[in-house]
């Protein structure tokens, strides 16, 4: 798997998590622990995004 189509992948389940997020904040009872889950998970994402970006432009 190229870098480009890694990058493409998780900018998808970083989306799907964001719509995850927005759901349940939506909801009356929103569950601070799934929320902090979410929260986190998404981060990871974003840093492995980045991360990825920018090794594929110092190279």
């Amino acid at each position: 798997m190229s870098i480009q189509s890694h990058l493409l992948e998780l900018k998808r389940r970083h989306a799907a998590i964001e719509q995850e997020l927005s759901r349940e904040l939506a909801r009356p009872s929103a569950n601070p622990h799934r929320l902090s889950e979410l929260k986190r998970k998404k981060l990871m994402l974003k840093d492995e995004m980045t991360r990825l970006d920018h090794s594929s432009t110092v190279h």
